[in-house]
């Protein structure tokens, strides 16, 4: 018997890894609103929109038919059949449906086992930040090294390639790219994304591309996928979901497209952690996902971001101590609180605290992002107006009080 082991310790593994300051923001937007405050939510990045009438029609049908049993572990495969035609329609790339196409429970799901299923003890994965929390976590997790590329605002955010090569080693086995870019709003262009696959050729490491915002795209940028680029579909791993584009957030449901090897390795760890996503939603989905009052709903949610993304931006504008970095994907702005005289993380938490908006400080997406809040536009234009409002209000009373 091990008299030393304290049997309510955490292991090692979970020492490593740092809470979601966007989870701590959120739980604390729910005791406020618990206490009878009324929040103006900013803070997570979760469309406010109804999903689409023929995917939750489609999916009370499967119920009513008892499609509550498990389906395969790669997942319902007329599913995975429209996801392969999605795909093909929108970056060019043609995934066997049978092979190549691995749906998940979420596109958290489908990052936490990509990076379970390649990186090792003390293997390094390059990742840019700010970025999604889950990316540095799960590296981490799994026993590896992130290797983090601070991302600068004088780069409009943007990805310099010699930085990248001068941080890859013998042990780079990944890098994570998000694109378009939670919480920037960058979306890289053909020229970046050209130099990364060589690099990935050059150095011989995957590529693992976050594309959860691929629709959400403005002005002048133009989205194209990692693996549209020649070679690259076997070097490469894309996720992608329905939570973003569908305003489907809590229904959990994301995807992998990977060639075939990387999708069975993948499907290893996938098989011990869900065993398969509900077979019910996938039915839903697979029905309802491209119907003509799917597709209308789907363009008019796309349409109303775009507004509301020039509605943030015009607001902020008028508010003295804010700048910001125009995003071309996405729904989220990163916002430089610094000439309020305040931190990112003191900026939030009094603007929820005192005038009960909400907001991410920065530095939870990236250690030198101490400087910023992520705000979403996801939300209405009415509550958009409301946040700018008492944003303005919160820094004219602190410069007058200094």
């Amino acid at each position: 018997m091990n008299e030393d082991y304290d049997i309510s310790k955490e292991s090692g593994r979970v020492q490593k890894v740092e809470p979601s300051l966007i989870r701590t923001v959120l739980n604390r937007v729910d005791e406020l609103r618990k206490s009878g405050h009324e929040i103006v939510a900013l803070s997570a990045g979760e469309p406010d929109f109804n999903t689409p009438s023929d995917i939750k029609e489609a999916t009370i049908n499967a119920i009513r038919q008892n499609y509550t049993h498990y389906c395969s572990n790669r997942g319902y495969e007329k599913l995975r059949k429209k996801i392969a035609e999605k795909t093909w329609g929108e970056t060019g790339v043609l995934y066997d449906y049978k092979s190549e196409i691995l749906v998940t429970s979420s596109g958290a799901e489908a990052i936490n086992n990509t990076i379970l299923s390649v990186i090792e003890e003390g293997d390094e994965a390059i990742i840019f930040s700010p970025a999604f929390v889950n990316y540095e976590n799960m590296v981490k997790i799994s026993g590896g090294v992130p290797v983090i590329i601070h991302l600068k605002r004088e780069n409009r955010f943007g990805i310099d390639i010699r930085e990248v090569e001068e941080h890859i080693t013998e042990r780079t086995k990944m890098l994570v790219i998000n694109n378009p870019n939670n919480p920037t709003g960058a979306v890289y262009d053909r020229f970046i994304l050209e130099r990364l696959c060589e690099l990935s050729v050059r150095h011989n490491f995957i590529i693992v591309s976050d594309e959860m915002y691929s629709r959400l795209v403005y002005d002048d940028a133009g989205f194209q996928s990692i693996a549209s680029f020649p070679g690259m579909k076997e070097r490469s791993v894309i996720i992608n979901g329905f939570s973003k584009t569908y305003a489907m957030t809590g229904w959990r449901l994301g995807y992998i497209t990977a060639g075939e090897k990387r999708i069975n390795a993948i499907l290893k760890i996938h098989q011990y952690s869900t065993t398969c996503s509900p077979t019910f939603i996938q039915i839903g989905v697979a029905e309802g996902m491209d119907t003509e009052l799917t597709k209308k709903e789907i363009s008019a949610m796309m349409d109303t971001f775009e507004e509301r993304r020039r509605q943030l931006m015009k607001g902020l504008d008028k508010i003295s101590g804010l700048s910001y970095v125009i995003p071309k994907g996405a729904f989220y702005i990163m916002a430089d609180v610094s000439e309020t005289g305040l931190s990112g993380m003191e900026f939030a938490k009094r603007l929820l605290e005192e005038k009960h908006v909400a907001v991410i400080p920065g530095v939870g997406l990236g250690r030198m992002c101490s400087d910023y809040i992520r705000i979403s536009f996801a939300a209405s234009t009415e509550h958009i107006n409301k946040a700018l409002e008492r944003m303005n209000s919160f820094i004219r009373e602190l410069l007058k009080a200094d």
